[in-house]
């Protein structure tokens, strides 16, 4: 008796059955091994029949039978009852491709006791090979069934199907493959020592990663993976193959096993334009820098090329799909249940209600579903013409999955299936890479923006507006900051820095020279002065880096400048008619080089309706624009703007800055003048036994002064003269050198100031009893005035205190 011929697991025949077109039957396609005769299998079924391949057809669920179960359906496949059958067992798997049912293969073997589980799991994915191997090639439809009902002659279909299995141990790396594997790829059998290495050896570098996911399976679901690879022949020729496999667990459930088969897959090898696209497809994402980014990259791939009518991108995060993009964007054109969702600019996809879709993502393999596929309504929607559901893999997991759906009906080719499959393999790679990115890019941001100004303060008769961008090449947080100080008697400071370098470092010097500068300024002490402590400062410091920075002291109620420049781009000024100009700022070297360095003052008159601005060199220098032409720029986009709305003035001066090779810092300051000055008065009060009485005669006098300019003053001239004596009697009391008085109305508000030499600010008692002979001044001060404090000065310190004189009567 001949040899029999193995097939398929094992089995000594393997058949497919399709749906015949022109009557509701199931036709035998194929076959390979003994022949179907032998164990009474029919070349045609009727589904209105019983039979094991019409139930395993019909209910989609894999069929298998021993001895005895093959006798309840009449004792063989075929229920030739009058025949004497060997003792056999048989399989009937399903063939189906998204839910559309294309045929079952049958395998019988010729023992009675039925296909173990190894087996079983081995001829499942076997199935899964013939049913992408005949949607791709279209097989079952590129032969007519013949009109007398036989078997058409197809050639040996299954042997050019060239499927070959393998049984991969985790824990020592060895392989168990049968010679079809080791034919597909190329290794004689004498030469193969067993171990995974040696088959990874023929792969093409670029595909090793994806098989390395296999071979260490960390995320890998018992459900299984697919994927195309390629293999170099000694000839040099590259050869594409699909591999299938699914993990077998140990008794506690740690992977043991990988159990795979390899098919020939050259008829996936896509055209010269499906390259195309995936070349083009690499370049976009090589420099997606963002989610945004990857997102915008996958539908500039997928949509117009391929003619598709929508297009969505998601990621997985636990048990959620959080869409980052949707093409095309409006609402109305996703189905009922995702306008449901939309909460804020992408709805997250309800895959609670999707069970196709999560079925898709948790099996891990491209799912394509023709029109007229039975799938839910959120799925239908998409793609009522045809959908791809392409599952994102990444460092062995799936990530995120993207649907591609079309309103007419639509074919997919094996050419488009490769290309969609390359195009998942992509982008996941992509999305990985540009969540880190996303990610730590927040990260550094969050703490840049944690070291500047969350708001900036009014100010009176200007409007000033901030705006910062960190850059978009490299992660690391950056040293440029800005801040506004509002300093004494309706003056006001600008600063605008930038620390050299890219990282903690340079952020932590940042913090402390704007913590510094404005220290120095709060004190009082001129811009020249401020600069160049800041420079001390530094010198000092353990460091090596450096910082620049311009420095702008603004009298508001005179329109006067003073500015200083410490290796600082200058600042630009914007005259009311429009004309703009970098004013020359002599300057000096940056802070931190020279101990001893210089920064001379540049004054500048400010006219109402001028705009001035600080601006780090993020803005007008980067790798491709010179900063001349950065400069050249920023000056024409100044003088064009609008100065009405000094935020858009800012976004628009921002307006053509995309990628970023530095930090951008800029800060916009409108001057409109004080059209009411206030009216000030000073005295300097004598270290004599009578010196208060001195300092309330100078308070009455020009309260009385003040009188012909508003008669509100009289009303509160008690408070007034109450505050003076506490104040003035405290700077005697407590503090050696001078004291002066100084009094200003401004508006609806009159402030006393009291200037002395001790740095020490006044304290408020916690606790004065009836006999407390001292410390009630402070507390009276504090209970009549509508506010009190104390800033430091350059000389020692300052107490005010201010009230709010009543409402004018009409």
């Amino acid at each position: 008796m001949r040899e029999r011929i193995r097939v398929f697991g094992g089995a000594v025949l393997a058949a497919v059955y399709v749906l015949g077109k022109r009557d509701d039957s199931l036709r035998l396609a194929e076959s390979a091994g003994d022949s179907g005769a032998m164990y009474g299998l029919s070349p045609r079924y009727p589904l209105s029949g019983h039979a094991p391949v019409v139930e395993a057809f019909r209910t989609g669920r894999a069929l298998w039978l021993n001895a005895e179960g093959l006798a309840a359906y009449g004792e063989s496949p075929g229920e030739k009852a009058d025949r004497t059958l060997p003792d056999i067992s048989l399989g009937a798997l399903p063939l189906g491709a998204n839910g559309s049912p294309l045929g079952c293969l049958v395998v019988v073997d010729d023992v009675g006791n039925g296909f173990d589980a190894e087996r079983r799991n081995f001829l499942e994915l076997y199935a899964d090979q013939v049913a992408a191997w005949l949607e791709a090639t279209g097989e079952p439809n590129s032969h007519a069934i013949g009109r007398a009902g036989t078997r058409p002659v197809l050639g040996p279909a299954l042997d050019r199907l060239r499927v070959g299995s393998f049984t991969l141990v985790l824990s020592s790396g060895q392989i168990e493959a049968d010679d079809r594997v080791l034919d597909l790829v190329d290794i004689p059998r004498d030469e193969f020592d067993g171990r995974v290495e040696t088959l990874l050896a023929h792969t093409v570098p670029d595909d090793l990663p994806s098989l390395m996911s296999i071979v260490e399976p960390g995320h890998m679901t018992s459900v299984g993976r697919d994927l195309e690879f390629r293999i170099r022949r000694p000839t040099g020729e590259l050869r594409w193959l699909r591999l299938r496999c699914r993990v077998v667990a140990d008794g506690v459930g740690k992977p043991e096993r990988v159990l795979g088969v390899v098919a020939d897959a050259s008829h996936l090898r896509p055209s010269a334009d499906e390259v195309s696209r995936v070349q083009q497809l690499s370049v976009a994402l090589a420099g997606a820098m963002t989610v945004r980014d990857v997102s915008r990259a996958v539908v500039a791939a997928l949509r117009h090329p391929l003619g598709a009518d929508r297009v969505a991108l998601a990621e997985l995060e636990g048990d959620r799909l959080v869409v980052t993009v949707l093409d095309p964007p409006e609402p109305d054109a996703w189905p009922e249940l995702w306008r449901s969702e939309w909460r804020s600019e992408w709805p997250d996809a309800p895959a609670g209600a999707l069970p196709t879709l999560e079925a898709a993502l948790r099996e891990g393999r491209a799912s394509l579903w023709t029109a007229g596929s039975a799938l839910e309504p959120g799925l239908v929607g998409i793609g009522p013409g045809g959908l791809a559901v392409l599952p994102i893999p990444a460092e062995g997991r799936v990530v995120g999955g993207c649907l591609v759906g079309w309103d007419e009906p639509h074919a997919f080719g094996p050419e488009e299936r490769s290309m969609l499959t390359a195009t998942a393999g992509l982008v996941g790679q992509a999305l990985v890479r540009a969540r880190s990115f996303d990610a730590e890019h927040e990260l550094a941001t969050t703490l840049q923006r944690s070291l500047l100004p969350r708001k900036l303060p009014r100010l009176p008769g200007a409007v000033a507006v901030a705006r910062y961008l960190p850059a978009t090449v490299g992660l690391e947080v950056g040293g440029d900051w800005y801040d506004v100080i509002p300093l004494s008697e309706n003056h006001v400071a600008l600063v605008v820095g930038d620390v050299q370098g890219h990282n903690a470092g340079a952020a932590t010097i940042m913090g402390q020279m704007r913590t510094a500068i404005r220290a120095y300024a709060v004190e009082g002490h001129p811009p020249d002065v401020v600069v160049s402590r800041a420079n001390h400062l530094l010198v000092g410091m353990e460091t090596d880096l450096f910082a620049t920075c311009c420095y702008v002291a603004i009298d508001m109620e005179e329109g006067n400048a003073w500015c200083v420049r410490a290796g600082h781009l200058p600042p630009l000024l914007r005259t009311p008619e429009g004309v703009t100009r970098e004013v020359e700022v002599e300057g000096g070297p940056p802070l931190g080089v020279l101990a001893e360095a210089q920064f001379p003052m540049t004054a500048v008159a400010l006219a109402p309706g001028t705009v001035l601005a600080l601006l780090t060199d993020g803005l007008v220098e980067s790798s491709s624009l010179h900063l001349e032409d950065g400069m050249r720029r920023v000056c024409d986009a100044l003088s064009t703007a609008d100065p009405s709305d000094a935020g858009r003035m800012a976004d628009e001066l921002l307006g053509g800055v995309n990628r970023r090779d530095d930090d951008v810092a800029l800060l916009l300051l409108r001057y409109d003048g004080i059209g009411v000055r206030p009216l000030r008065a000073g005295w300097t009060v004598w270290r004599l036994p009578d010196a208060v009485a001195h300092a309330r005669r100078f308070t009455s006098r020009t309260l009385r002064s003040w009188r012909a300019t508003d008669e509100r003053v009289t009303e509160q001239s008690d408070t007034v003269l109450l505050i003076v004596s506490e104040l003035v009697t405290n700077a005697l009391v407590h503090t050696l050198g001078q004291v002066r008085l100084d009094l200003m109305l401004a508006g609806e508000r009159l402030r006393v100031a009291v200037s002395d030499a001790s740095p020490r600010a006044p304290v408020k008692p916690g606790n004065v009893d009836w006999e407390a002979t001292g410390g009630r001044g402070i507390l009276l001060v504090e209970a009549v005035s509508a506010s009190y404090g104390s800033v430091p000065l350059s000389s020692g310190k300052q107490v005010w205190a201010e009230i709010i004189l009543p409402p004018r009567v009409p």
